[in-house]
């Protein structure tokens, strides 16, 4: 198994149950891929370092999962499709970073 991070950035018109439910949603399609969710993070509404489709703000959700390669590869179409989605990144990592990450302290 491959060690991945991935952040996820939300529109911030969306509302709580709306934004959960597409979390949600994420979840199911890695473990439905045979991947594990190690750890998340919820960063909040954060200002974005530049404006995307006309925001200045989004929602922040950070995973650590293992999975097989060619996730990425099979997640990439569903993501692409989901209009609530503005962005996200996988990352291949060789060890996980330790939690709560720095981004996450920033909030408190």
């Amino acid at each position: 198994m491959i060690k991945f991070e991935v952040v996820l950035i939300f529109s911030p018109d969306l509302a709580t149950n709306t934004l959960n439910s597409e979390v949600d949603n994420f979840k199911s399609k890695i473990t439905s891929q045979s991947a594990k969710i190690i750890n998340e993070e919820n960063w909040g509404l954060r200002d974005l370092s530049y404006s995307i489709n006309k925001f200045k703000k989004a929602f922040y959700r950070f995973f650590q999962i293992e999975a097989s390669g060619n996730i990425v590869k099979d997640l990439n179409k569903e993501l692409n499709q989901s209009e609530n989605l503005i962005r996200y990144l996988f990352i291949k990592v060789k060890d996980h970073q330790e939690l709560p990450t720095k981004l996450n302290n920033e909030k408190k």
